[in-house]
């Protein structure tokens, strides 16, 4: 049984712990963490899954950054090339009992960890059954349809701490050849291949090409996510500012493919 409820007052206190609760980034996570949730409830409803799977999907979204938390506390700053969050996460949900605070039952203990290690990775790992494979692709649209609202709404200082102080940092960036690349031939960004803040920010529009589900592509669509990240900033550079336009032009037609294919 899945009590989602429970489990919200179990991850506010779990948040109760860190004392840093001032840092840039510590609210935009815990705000980002509610989002994916809804987010993951949202996706499972449109796919017409049945009750338990709904609560499934909400409760993972409610822990997949757990990790986050503890990233931030010993490292100060968000960098998942130095810190793996998401196996981390795991490591702190399972390995001492910390998901009994969140969920009694240990039949989804599986689903949960795997989803939530698969949740950040370039491309989730082979060899799930069908029902863990269903909820890793779930929190991954979540996860990601909420990194594009916060690149919408959060400043600049909070998403890339240490790394981008303010909006000119952006706007004077270059974009690098292979993450441009790699746009353009339609794939998402390997994390290591990020050298320039620009970089970063391409990177959550390549998100688009690992979506896995029409519902997603039609939120995205709705919420007219591409072009509001790419209207964000005045790019400096004339053919960088030639890039993005052609990185908009094929997101945009990737997403009413998809939605069209429908």
């Amino acid at each position: 049984m899945i009590d989602i409820e429970k489990a919200k007052i179990a991850f506010k206190v779990f948040l109760n712990q860190y004392e840093d609760k001032e840092h840039v980034s510590f609210n935009l996570k815990v705000v980002h963490t509610y989002h994916v949730a809804k987010n993951a409830k949202e996706i499972a409803e449109k796919l017409k899954l049945n009750q338990e799977d709904i609560e499934l999907a909400e409760l993972i979204g409610l822990l997949h950054d757990i990790g986050r938390f503890e990233e931030l506390k010993v490292t100060k700053e968000l960098n998942s090339v130095k810190y793996d969050h998401a196996l981390h996460g795991s490591k702190m949900l399972f390995e001492n009992g910390m998901i009994r605070n969140f969920i009694e039952d240990n039949q989804f203990d599986e689903i949960i960890k795997n989803a939530i290690e698969n949740h950040s990775r370039l491309a989730i790992k082979e060899g799930l059954d069908e029902r863990t494979l269903l909820h890793s692709k779930i929190i991954r649209d979540a996860d990601k349809l909420d990194n594009y609202r916060v690149k919408k709404d959060e400043k600049i200082e909070a998403i890339f701490p240490t790394r981008v102080s303010k909006k000119e940092d952006m706007e004077n960036s270059l974009l690098s050849d292979k993450v441009y690349e790699t746009v353009i031939n339609k794939r998402c960004v390997d994390i290591h291949d990020r050298v320039t803040p620009l970089d970063f920010w391409v990177c959550i529009l390549a998100f688009t090409f690992d979506l896995n589900f029409d519902v997603t592509y039609k939120i995205v669509k709705e919420n007219d996510y591409i072009n509001v990240l790419i209207d964000r900033f005045v790019y400096r550079d004339k053919e960088t500012k030639g890039r993005m336009e052609n990185i908009r032009q094929i997101v945009n037609k990737y997403i009413d493919k998809k939605i069209n294919n429908d």
